[in-house]
């Protein structure tokens, strides 16, 4: 594949008269670790709800893998098509079921054989060190648990991107240290493209190979 991995070319989302994300270009190569670093509000979570299909834009393009996904108006990809990982600010993680469930039901969903997915299951959860804890419920585990439970539900479809909306911002200061190094050695050692929205100068600084600071809306510019 020729040119970048990710490509959004002068996008748009209003909601009313309000831009969230107002003529936003940006270029992700395969592989990069990309940090957009703003303060709240300034459309960050709406740019990445944008690159999954979960929200379409009101004008520009979405290139993804070297394939248009989104166009004004329309989502032309649906978001399971896309093959992205997503954690959540909120995690998001299903309540009533286990993680080991949480994870069998992103499978389930993209048609994978139930002995394929099993495996997939141990070992995604092996490589975030919560094989001990495939049986437990969200409400069963540690703040720290639920964080790495949900990024498992992220790597568990193998995904060409994974996108992290704030997911440590809640967590005391030392548990929030320990696990921005485990998500820098897994994107490290999964080569993963990845694009982490945060307000956090240290997060940015501790996750990624390139800074991007995103203003009101409006524009980027690189640090």
């Amino acid at each position: 594949m020729s040119g970048p991995f990710l490509r959004l070319t002068k996008v748009t989302k209003r909601y009313g008269t309000r831009a969230a994300v107002e003529g936003l270009s940006l270029d992700v190569d395969a592989g990069q670790r990309i940090v957009i670093l703003g303060p709240s509000g300034c459309g960050k979570t709406t740019l990445l709800r944008l690159i999954a299909g979960l929200e379409r834009p009101d004008a520009g393009e979405i290139w993804l893998g070297g394939r248009l996904v989104a166009v004004r108006g329309r989502n032309l990809v649906p978001p399971h098509e896309r093959r992205l990982g997503y954690v959540f600010q909120d995690l998001a993680l299903w309540p009533h079921l286990t993680v080991k469930e949480n994870l069998d039901f992103v499978l389930e969903s993209v048609g994978l054989p139930r002995a394929v997915r099993a495996t997939r299951i141990r070992e995604t959860l092996t490589l975030v060190r919560m094989g001990a804890l495939a049986h437990r419920h969200p409400h069963e585990l540690s703040g720290g648990e639920q964080q790495r439970a949900a990024l498992a539900r992220a790597l568990v479809g193998r995904p060409q991107l994974i996108l992290f909306d704030e997911p440590f911002s809640s967590l005391d200061p030392d548990l929030r240290v320990a696990l921005r190094e485990e998500v820098g050695r897994l994107q490290r050692s999964l080569h993963l493209t990845s694009i982490y929205v945060t307000h956090d100068r240290e997060d940015a600084t501790a996750l990624a190979d390139r800074i991007v600071r995103i203003h009101q809306g409006d524009g980027v510019a690189e640090e």
